[in-house]
């Protein structure tokens, strides 16, 4: 703070700490797995909403899986894919009705 900090992030430090170290500061202290006893909390946003199956820090809620619907997704796509499901003639773009010719033309400047 007499350095000139504007705030302060604590993560991962005891409560009991928190108290302390809040208490004795004027600037705001901020928490990430810090505790309650602060001026604001804080989360990563991929630890939130569940993107990583590995390892969630303790102080982490999770208040979605999102990486088990990406994993579903890619599964589902990569299925698509080799069974010819994906992509259709839907998800194409095709050269406008009539202009195939035209087109075509074009190519042999460039054989």
């Amino acid at each position: 703070q007499e350095a000139g900090g504007y705030a302060l992030l604590l993560e991962a430090v005891p409560p009991e700490l928190t108290v302390f170290i809040t208490k004795k500061l004027a600037i705001p202290v901020y928490s990430i797995g810090a505790g309650a006893p602060c001026d604001g909390q804080l989360l990563i946003c991929g630890d939130m909403l569940g993107l990583f199956q590995a390892f969630t820090p303790k102080f982490v809620k999770k208040y979605a899986n999102v990486a088990e619907i990406e994993t579903n997704a890619f599964k589902e796509y990569i299925k698509d894919v080799k069974t010819g499901a994906f992509p259709t003639d839907d998800h194409s773009y095709h050269i406008k009705k009539g202009k195939e010719e035209e087109f075509y033309e074009m190519l042999k400047e460039f054989e």
